[in-house]
C-alpha cells in the first residue's frame, strides 16, 4: 500500500477551461462553485472559476475529474527558489 501512495505523481490535465483532471490528491480541503482548494504531493492547489463541479473523485487513487470555466490555477504558499527572488529582496532580509 505505500508503494502506490509514493507511486502517485501530480498531474493537471486541462481541457479547453472547460474542466480536467487532477491526480496526486491527497484531499478536497473545500469547493463550492467559484472555488475549489486541494492538497496535493506537490502542495496547496487552489482552482478559481465558474460553475465548477468535480464530476468523479477518487482518494484511494487521488485523482479528481472536474468541470465548469476554470480561470486560474495556483500553488498558494508555495515557496519560490532563490533564483526566483529579486536581487533587492535578497539583500535586504
Amino acid at each position: 500500500m505505500d508503494e502506490k501512495k509514493s507511486a502517485s505523481l501530480h498531474r493537471l490535465m486541462l481541457e479547453r477551461q472547460k474542466g480536467g483532471t487532477i491526480t496526486g490528491i491527497r484531499e478536497v480541503i473545500s469547493f463550492d462553485e467559484k472555488e475549489i482548494l486541494l492538497n496535493t504531493e506537490e502542495g496547496k492547489l487552489d482552482i478559481k472559476g465558474e460553475a465548477l463541479h468535480v464530476k468523479h473523485l477518487d482518494l484511494e487513487s487521488g485523482e479528481i475529474s472536474l468541470e465548469g470555466r476554470i480561470d486560474s490555477l495556483s500553488y498558494p504558499g508555495r515557496k519560490k527558489d532563490k533564483k526566483e527572488e529579486s536581487l533587492l529582496k535578497r539583500l535586504f532580509r
